[in-house]
């Protein structure tokens, strides 16, 4: 089994490729050779930035028709992380508007600027740190992780699914629910630094490696 980390120039790959690498013996490549990615048989697809240069690194990169192709065989399991999460849905409010990969109906919308907590603290955003997840509907991806388990963010841009089947997790901030984890098929996709979790992302890592959808 090769697990095959998208090099499209914009993420956290060698984190993420040595997260990977400490869950399974499989072996980890970070790769933009379309041959080596079409011959692995598991996918991830990172993401940090703006959405924008992400989208454009994805075209001058030629990964573009790769990626969609594969979205659209759903014949491995992917998983996405941060920008590669938001890129699978329709349209992202970021750079003024910007279309992505509309795998998934809905929209990345901007956290609100003049959000509270719930004893009147102005909250941040971009949203960083550690925040609580709520599980949404079961996933294998979730075995292992209780509800209410810590991950760790760093976002300005949130995920609201159309389709409320594609949602597996969410997170309140402010008065916001976010779509923080959201998946069909042999797709799964999560807002979250999963590298950056300690135990609970390692555990979510190492459920992706074994996920048979």
């Amino acid at each position: 089994m090769t697990i095959a980390v998208i090099d499209y120039g914009m993420g956290n790959l060698h984190s993420v490729a040595k997260a990977l690498e400490h869950v399974t013996q499989e072996r980890v490549v970070i790769t933009r050779d379309a041959r080596r990615i079409l011959g692995a048989t598991r996918l991830v697809l990172p993401g940090q930035g703006a959405i924008r240069d992400c989208m454009g690194e994805l075209e001058r990169t030629e990964l573009r028709g790769l990626v969609d192709e594969l979205l659209a065989q759903q014949s491995k399991p992917l998983l996405g992380i941060c920008l590669g999460q938001q890129m699978l849905f329709e349209y992202s409010e970021e750079n003024g508007g910007t279309e992505c990969l509309g795998f998934m109906k809905g929209q990345v919308r901007r956290f609100p600027t003049a959000m509270r907590d719930p004893h009147g603290q102005r909250l941040k955003v971009p949203h960083m740190g550690w925040n609580q997840l709520q599980l949404h509907q079961d996933h294998a991806l979730w075995r292992g992780i209780h509800h209410d388990e810590h991950f760790y963010f760093l976002h300005s841009y949130y995920v609201a699914a159309s389709d409320d089947a594609n949602v597996f997790g969410t997170i309140d901030y402010g008065d916001i629910k976010a779509h923080i984890a959201t998946g069909r098929d042999a797709t799964f996709a999560v807002q979250f630094h999963p590298e950056k979790s300690a135990r609970a992302g390692l555990k979510l890592l190492e459920n992706f490696v074994y996920w048979a959808p």
